[in-house]
């Protein structure tokens, strides 16, 4: 468990995420952010492009599993739904808690398990705390105020263990 800002991996978006990369990393469940990491803070259904990529996902094995901070649970109810998928909102990340408390729902252990989102200074620093992998990439948008963050982590993306292009 660390209280680091260096994501293990970083990556341009969720497509680049394959299960081949998560099955070299002996990664079982998929931990997602769901606002600026799956779709826009806009969007209330996942697109056929996100639905197919966590099909194949499934289908090598890999449980998914949805972790927002957002506090509209209609919208990420109706969101992992839609998917097929459980999903936790007001999450509070980074505390670790609703990533401790969705792997012992899955039975997954922190280093079978990670978390997949844009942010460093929730999603990274969570999935570190929790002992588990920590993936950030690239937000979808830079609107609604998230610039100067993005800018801010830069440093940390760049320290990042591994780069998937």
């Amino acid at each position: 468990m660390s209280f680091s800002f260096i994501p293990a991996i970083t990556a341009p978006d969720i497509f680049a995420i394959t299960p081949e990369v998560l099955g070299k990393k002996g990664i079982t469940l998929l931990l997602l952010d769901l606002d600026n990491t799956l779709s826009l803070y806009s969007e209330d259904l996942p697109s056929e492009r996100v639905i197919a990529w966590m099909s194949r996902l499934q289908a090598a094995g890999i449980a998914l599993y949805v972790i927002s901070n957002n506090k509209n649970g209609r919208r990420i109810r109706q969101y992992a739904e839609a998917c097929g998928i459980p999903h936790v909102y007001r999450a509070g990340k980074p505390h670790p808690r609703a990533l401790h408390e969705a792997m012992k729902e899955l039975g997954k252990r922190p280093e079978e398990t990670a978390l997949m989102g844009d942010q460093i200074f929730t999603d990274g620093l969570a999935a570190n705390r929790a002992g588990a992998v920590s993936i950030v990439i690239r937000p979808l948008t830079m609107a609604g105020g998230f610039g100067l963050r993005y800018v801010l982590e830069q440093p940390f993306r760049r320290l990042a263990k591994e780069r998937i292009k």
